[in-house]
């Protein structure tokens, strides 16, 4: 059975910006080429994987954002159960796709903790410690981008209405959330 610990405290809500940690999601990283890998996906999904960089697709259950030409993360839209870390989407893909050599699905869950950000000036908090041009990315919905934040690999997603997911390693959330806590109280 899964010993669920939050990576982070409560809740960050400084100067018209809230954060806060979504948990527990499902995430799992895919990665492939073949066609019949993209087919199968689609099929188990119902969804179609965005080919378009940094781009992602939302169904009503889960939201894939591209990572790279050949890898996507899958997240679940709504929270799973705390009491195991077995998923029947996972199971169903892995058959469908890793045991056939299609290509590639990992179980991402516990390594990365999910944030949310909301408020006017959160792409002033990121411009202060990411190199990124978030220009052009705050005005498109459903855009992704991987980057870095204070020193720290970051997946960014936006959700639209000043909101944004931010995905970082577990072992790296508490010094990302500690940051993001003083930038916020800074502005």
């Amino acid at each position: 059975m899964l010993n669920y610990k939050t990576a982070t405290n409560g809740e960050i809500n400084y100067n018209g910006v809230v954060v806060k940690e979504i948990s527990p999601t499902m995430k799992l990283n895919l990665r492939g080429k073949k066609r019949e890998f993209l087919t199968n996906i689609g099929k188990n999904l119902n969804l179609l994987l965005p080919t378009e960089a940094n781009t992602s697709t939302i169904s009503d259950k889960l939201t894939a954002i591209w990572l790279s030409p050949d890898e996507w993360m899958i997240i679940t839209n709504d929270l799973v159960k705390k009491d195991t870390n077995e998923y029947q989407l996972n199971e169903l893909l892995f058959n469908d796709i890793s045991k056939k050599n299609l290509g590639a699905v990992i179980d991402v869950t516990d390594q990365f903790v999910q944030l949310e950000i909301k408020g006017k000036n959160i792409y002033e908090i990121f411009s202060a410690g990411s190199p990124f041009n978030f220009n052009e990315f705050k005005d498109k919905k459903g855009s992704s981008a991987q980057t870095i934040l204070n020193h720290i690999d970051v997946i960014v997603h936006n959700k639209g209405d000043e909101i944004v997911n931010l995905f970082v390693r577990r072992s790296f959330a508490k010094h990302l959330w500690s940051w993001i806590k003083d930038c916020a109280s800074r502005l």
